[in-house]
C-alpha cells in the first residue's frame, strides 16, 4: 500500500505545479450555467442556426470529475478517464457511456451508444467545451469525422448583455386588444387562442389556451406591463413562475420583446397584418427558424 502512496506522491512531484495550476483554473471556469448565445457553425445558414448542445445546461466541477447535470440527472464524467455508464434498465435497449479528459485548454468527452443486447455501437458523439474570453465554445461532432458538426457560444447569463428598452406605453399596443383564434397542425385538429383586454391602468391581460381533441393541452397567463418608460411583456405557461421579456421595437403593427438571458424562446414577435391577421413568432435572438401561430379574430 505504501508503495502505491508514494508512486502517486512521485507524479505529483513530476507534475511542474504551473500545468497543475493551469488544469485546474481552466476546469474551474466550466463551472455554472450556461445559456446559448449563437451558432458558429461554418457555413451554415442563419434560417438553419441552433445550439449545438441544449438551449440551457449546468456544468458542475468537482475535484475529480465534470458534472453534467441535466432535467433527467447528473453524469458524473472523471478526469482520469473512466468510463461512466448511463441508462440500460429494464425495458432499455441502448446504455450510453461517457468519458473525458481536460486536455489543451478544453474538456474533451465522449458518449458511445451501445445496444444492451450485443454491445454494438449505435452512434458516438464527441464533445469539446472550450472556455474563451467571449464564452464557452462547445463542439460536437456526430460520428466523427464524417457526421454531423456543430460549434455554439454559451455563457453564464450575467455576462450576456440586455438588449436597449424601447420607449412605449401601453396604449402604443391596443391592436392587440381581443380574442385571437387559430388552428395547428396538417390535420387543424389543434386550437389555440389568446384573448387581451384592453389597456387599461397600466396593463393588458390576456389568457392563452391550445385544445386538442377536446382537450386542454397547455394554458399560459400573460401580462404586458408598463415600466421604467417601456413595456414589459410577462409570462407564465401552465401558471409558472414569470418570465420577462422587455420591448426592443415597436410599430403601429409590430411588437418585439426580448429576453437573451432565457433559455427558449428569447424573442417574441407580434405582427398584425393588412388582413385583420395576427402572427405571433418566438425563438432565438439570433438566427433560427422561429415558431410561427397564426390568428384571427374570433368570428371572422
Amino acid at each position: 500500500m505504501l508503495s502505491h502512496v508514494l508512486f502517486a506522491m512521485s507524479l505529483t512531484f513530476l507534475t511542474p505545479r504551473g500545468v497543475q495550476s493551469t488544469q485546474a483554473d481552466g476546469l474551474q471556469a466550466l463551472d455554472g450555467e450556461w445559456l446559448y448565445v449563437e451558432d458558429r457553425t461554418e457555413g451554415r445558414a442563419i434560417e438553419q442556426h441552433q445550439p449545438s448542445m441544449s438551449t440551457k445546461f449546468t456544468l458542475r466541477v468537482e475535484d475529480d470529475a465534470l458534472v453534467l447535470v441535466r432535467r433527467d440527472g447528473e453524469v458524473r464524467m472523471a478526469l482520469d478517464g473512466t468510463v461512466t455508464e448511463v441508462g440500460g434498465g429494464t425495458g432499455r435497449s441502448t446504455v450510453s457511456r461517457y468519458h473525458g479528459e481536460w486536455k489543451d485548454g478544453a474538456f474533451t468527452y465522449e458518449i458511445e451508444i451501445v445496444r444492451v443486447s450485443d454491445d454494438a455501437r449505435v452512434a458516438l458523439i464527441r464533445t469539446e467545451l472550450r472556455p474563451t474570453d467571449e464564452g464557452l465554445l462547445s463542439r460536437v461532432a456526430v460520428d466523427p469525422p464524417d457526421g454531423m458538426k456543430s460549434v455554439a457560444l454559451y455563457r453564464h447569463p450575467k455576462d450576456i448583455a440586455l438588449p436597449e428598452p424601447a420607449k412605449a406605453a401601453v396604449g402604443d399596443v391596443a391592436w392587440l386588444t381581443g380574442a385571437w383564434v387559430g388552428k395547428r397542425g396538417t390535420s387543424g385538429k389543434t386550437s389555440i387562442e389568446e384573448r387581451w383586454s384592453p389597456p387599461l391602468g397600466g396593463a393588458m391581460l390576456a389568457m392563452s389556451r391550445t385544445v386538442s381533441r377536446d382537450k386542454m393541452v397547455a394554458f399560459e397567463f400573460l401580462r404586458i406591463v408598463e415600466r421604467d418608460g417601456g413595456l414589459v411583456y410577462i409570462a407564465q405557461p401552465g401558471g409558472r413562475p414569470p418570465t420577462e421579456f422587455v420591448l426592443t421595437e415597436l410599430s403601429s403593427t409590430r411588437a418585439v420583446f426580448e429576453n437573451p438571458r432565457h433559455d427558449s424562446p428569447q424573442r417574441i414577435v407580434y405582427e398584425l397584418s393588412g388582413k385583420g391577421r395576427l402572427t405571433a413568432s418566438v425563438g432565438f435572438t439570433r438566427g433560427g427558424r422561429p415558431q410561427r401561430f397564426e390568428f384571427k379574430r374570433e368570428g371572422n
